[in-house]
């Protein structure tokens, strides 16, 4: 290269490398500090809130109630040896939350639980202008907390760009080095016909549109967040919520058959021959997710027309054959699995003893459902990895002789679905 070339590619050079290193210097907190929200949406928001007790404890400040540091790490990652240690404060929140087993989580880190921690002290409940009270729209008023997300996203353009502007510094400087010396330089051939470039973009397409075209036929029939408009406004939040109704008593068969079962009118008869007028709109104004108003006196005479009951009469309408004239109510589908999958409430909420939440989210907390979990594979996949199974004195469990004994002589702490075969292909897939 010329003498009087080298200084202007030192300059260039020096530049970007000052670039670089500004940027990553601005922005290294965001690749080195574990992300607390992404963290505790993902392993803990099932069965736990930040401000109010749910299937766990209210997360805000509960650190400063425990007794240390190193008793929260053990809890967290295997909270059934802390019980069988005989630790009285880990007995009575077990005792206070009615026996429900913690999930252990035995690959966060002390880093990522702290980051939890911090995530959950420093949350402010949302607070907006435009969302009403009682909306049950998941992403209403959430709250907009910092994310690094586009901290990537700037970084990557940034040094594709700087890249870029290299390459053809470099190429312009190669240039003009052969012309000061004599040596011929060879045509250039345009971008866009470059066979390499060509061979690159063509390679990348077709990546990407496998990928699309695959993840879109996973995520078929799924989609988080999915939230339908019903036939009826049916509040879970008013019922499991505000009046205690056990999820049971209107989804008989989730401890009994393979499908949690959609509650027919006759249910919902059993109270509502009585209860013909909603009275709580001064406490919890029923809104949708958009924000329109709803009376709840006029849902229940919606249900009234499905059921076939006349509320003057107190009595069933009718034909002449004396069969009433009812109709189905036309719930939509908010839940769905493909066809191959084999998916069974009752191994789970009786065997398994998994709380609805744990799948299904704030139930009690929502006005209108919403597909709370993705339910991808990946998801099942670590649920059975992570949770531990109700073991003891269980009799479902009682031909798995090795680790009934391993826990008697303390060689075990506990047993994941997976230790009972709950990864397996042939599991959930036939």
């Amino acid at each position: 290269m010329p003498e009087s070339l080298k200084p202007l590619f030192r300059r260039l050079a020096h530049s970007a490398i000052i670039f670089v290193i500004a940027l990553f210097a601005c922005n290294f907190s965001a690749f080195a500090a574990p992300d607390g929200k992404a963290l505790f949406q993902s392993n803990c928001a099932s069965c736990h809130n930040p401000l109010k007790d749910a299937t766990g404890p209210a997360l805000q400040n509960v650190d400063k109630s425990f007794p240390s540091h190193d008793w929260v790490y053990g809890w967290v990652h295997n909270s059934s040896a802390v019980i069988a240690s005989g630790d009285k404060f880990a007995n009575d929140l077990y005792n206070k939350f009615g026996k429900t087993q913690m999930t252990a989580f035995p690959a966060l880190s002390k880093e990522e639980i702290d980051a939890i921690l911090k995530y959950v002290d420093d949350y402010k409940a949302p607070v907006t202008a435009t969302a009403p009270e009682g909306s049950s729209n998941p992403n209403a008023g959430a709250a907009q907390d910092s994310s690094y997300n586009w901290v990537y996203v700037m970084v990557t353009i940034a040094l594709l760009t700087l890249a870029i502007i290299l390459w053809r510094a470099n190429v312009s400087l190669k240039r003009t080095s052969n012309t000061i010396e004599g040596v011929p330089n060879e045509k250039e051939i345009p971008f866009m016909r470059n066979k390499l470039v060509i061979a690159i973009v063509a390679i990348l397409v077709f990546v990407f549109a496998g990928y699309w075209m695959v993840n879109g036929a996973i995520g078929l029939g799924r989609q988080q967040n999915y939230q339908p408009l019903q036939p009826i406004f049916y509040s879970h939040k008013v019922h499991a919520g505000i009046n205690q109704i056990n999820c049971l008593y209107c989804h008989a068969g989730a401890e009994k058959s393979r499908q949690a079962m959609i509650p027919s009118p006759n249910i919902c008869m059993n109270c509502h021959k009585q209860i013909n007028s909603y009275t709580g709109e001064a406490d919890h104004p029923l809104v949708t997710a958009e924000g329109k108003h709803i009376d709840g006196t006029a849902q229940i005479q919606e249900l009234y027309k499905y059921a076939g009951w006349n509320p003057e009469t107190k009595q069933y309408n009718r034909d002449a054959k004396g069969n009433i004239k009812a109709t189905p109510i036309q719930w939509v589908k908010i839940h769905n699995l493909p066809d191959h999958v084999y998916f069974n409430h009752s191994q789970h909420v009786k065997v398994g003893q998994v709380q609805c939440q744990r799948c299904h989210g704030p139930i009690q907390e929502m006005d209108e459902v919403y597909q709370f979990a993705p339910l991808s594979m990946g998801w099942c996949i670590n649920c059975h990895r992570q949770t531990q199974v109700q073991f003891a004195n269980n009799d479902y469990y009682s031909i798995f002789e090795k680790y009934h004994q391993e826990l008697k002589t303390g060689k075990r702490t506990g047993v994941t679905v997976e230790d009972i075969g709950g990864t397996e292909c042939q599991k959930c897939h036939y």
